[in-house]
């Protein structure tokens, strides 16, 4: 025992000794003096050095006079891990030539996105790693195996019950998957086709994952009480956890529309049970109070959706149904709070109606709210953005060790409809917000739901935490300059405050500015 403890604190000794005499020796492709350091694991920021070599930290402590191809002075300025973003949207906007830099995700200090979110997305997963490397991307990507785009290539938009060759070819597909990389499986059993799977189908899809090490993250089946529940719903995506044997997420956690206000407690004693028990549950959010959805997915009943839209319109000419689906449709808009909590966000066939609240169009047509939904929808339907949810519901989530950040946002081209704020904003809203404003965090535990959670949970390999040896994804920014002008009726503003960020030790933005480096990569498992 005294042998090995002597041999233990001689090699320290000899390690600290070595690494002092390397740096102020060696010479640093770029070296970050001064900064303020938040490393990730929630500690309060020290002042220190990094040196960078290729795409690899690799000496973090005091420089000396070390040199630098290229050196910055950080003095009072913040030095953190690149954000990582667990719930995007951005993959169909990476896969295209103008939107492949990543501009809107790169300002908010987000370095990696994660794909295919919600049970949708690629089901090839080859060609989506192939579509994103054309053109090269601005920021590193991580994908999920989508279990609703399965489905739905399966067995279209059935409401029923997969047969044993569906689910024996599902299962294949889930596998060829994970095979390809996939750090896990997400659904979204709210949506068409998720949502007409029960659980022990998901159970066996996850069972798949699990043999990889990979996660499932779920959009929960109700989060509000429209079929099962908010608090089911939340125990669903713990008992996938429990049979699969994997950990598991709930993405975007919230308590939706008045009939739940008050149900995040109840949240947290679902999960924190849990994990008592063993089990690795986790969520991620996104700190705002309004949500974005389709109008048809927040209105419509899912038995209405059954077999596509065909289907649907054939219901709606039909007398007796049709007044059933109007029903239902009247009793989700008093679960959304009413039609003035809608705002129209992108209607592609009437951009006039962009950026409105249903109310307000249904006052200037003359018409009731669900008659202009019905005719939305009729037409080809809308995304839109719902004020329903409860501040104290979103900042008791928020505080929870097990809450990471998200932004459930996406790259669209600029000026195109009115987009959710989150896409522009996220990131850099927490901060601001809920560290500088309103003291709800520090900024060591807000960087921490940002960076070194993240990896945790989805056991991303030397990322998230500022290490030596861990890869270069490296913010810098100015702190009192953190904001996001984005808002819901002005949503197309950059976030700002970030003076350098790099992707893999290369600059995509210097001094404030985007450089045009291209310097993301797709990030596999496995």
């Amino acid at each position: 025992m005294v042998f090995n403890i002597k041999v233990g604190f001689f090699a320290t000794i000899f390690f600290f000794l070595v690494s002092s005499g390397t740096a102020v020796s060696q010479s640093y492709d770029v070296i970050i003096r001064n900064g303020r350091i938040v490393d990730g694991t929630g500690n309060p920021w020290f002042k220190g050095d990094i040196g960078i070599s290729g795409d690899k930290i690799a000496y973090l402590g005091d420089l000396g006079d070390a040199s630098g191809k290229r050196e910055l002075d950080a003095t009072g300025l913040y030095v953190t891990p690149g954000f990582i973003d667990t719930h995007s949207h951005s993959g169909p906007g990476l896969s295209s030539q103008s939107l492949s830099a990543g501009r809107p995700l790169l300002s908010q200090g987000i370095t990696t996105v994660f794909i295919n979110p919600d049970g949708g997305g690629a089901v090839d997963l080859k060609s989506q790693k192939e579509q994103l490397m054309e053109h090269g991307i601005g920021v590193n990507v991580i994908q999920l195996v989508p279990h609703g785009s399965i489905r739905r290539l399966v067995m279209g938009t059935e409401n029923r019950g997969p047969t044993r060759p569906e689910m024996s070819e599902m299962l294949d597909l889930v596998e060829r998957g994970m095979k390809e990389g996939a750090f896990g499986l997400s659904t979204g059993t709210f949506y068409v086709p998720g949502s007409y799977s029960e659980a022990p189908e998901i159970v066996e899809v996850a069972k798949v994952v699990a043999k990889y090490n990979g996660m499932y993250a779920s959009h929960i089946r109700d989060e509000s009480n429209y079929t099962v529940g908010l608090i089911s719903a939340v125990e669903e995506v713990i008992d996938v956890a429990r049979k699969a044997d994997l950990p598991s997420i709930v993405t975007h956690v919230k308590a939706l529309g008045p009939p739940v206000w008050g149900y995040s407690t109840a949240i947290v004693r679902k999960i924190e049970a849990a994990r008592e028990e063993g089990l690795e549950i986790y969520a991620d959010q996104y700190p705002y109070l309004g949500s974005s959805t389709g109008l048809s997915a927040a209105l419509l009943p899912r038995w209405a959706q059954s077999g596509g839209a065909d289907s649907l319109l054939n219901r709606l000419d039909r007398p007796g149904v049709r007044e059933d689906i109007r029903a239902a449709m009247s009793d989700n808009l008093v679960r959304r709070g009413g039609a003035d909590r809608i705002q129209f966000r992108r209607v592609a066939f009437d951009e006039s109606i962009e950026g409105k609240l249903l109310s307000d169009v249904a006052e200037e047509r003359d018409e009731s709210a669900l008659e202009v939904a019905l005719d939305v929808i009729r037409k080809g339907g809308a995304s839109i953005i719902s004020f329903n949810m409860f501040r104290d519901d979103l900042e008791t989530l928020m505080i929870q060790p097990w809450t990471m950040t998200s932004s459930d946002g996406g790259l669209v081209p600029w000026m195109e409809g009115v987009p959710h704020p989150r896409s522009y904003g996220a990131f850099p809203r927490k901060i601001r917000k809920y560290v500088l404003d309103e003291q709800l965090m520090s900024l060591g535990q807000a960087v921490k739901s940002m960076t070194g959670l993240p990896a945790q949970v989805f056991r991303i390999e030397d990322r998230g935490l500022l290490r030596v040896g861990s890869y270069a994804d490296i913010l810098v920014f100015d702190l009192p300059r953190i904001n996001d002008p984005a808002t819901f009726t002005n949503p197309h503003q950059l976030a700002e405050g970030m003076v350098e960020v790099f992707v893999g030790g290369e600059a995509a933005v210097s001094d404030g500015q985007f450089t045009g480096v291209m310097a993301g990569k797709i990030i596999t498992r496995n």
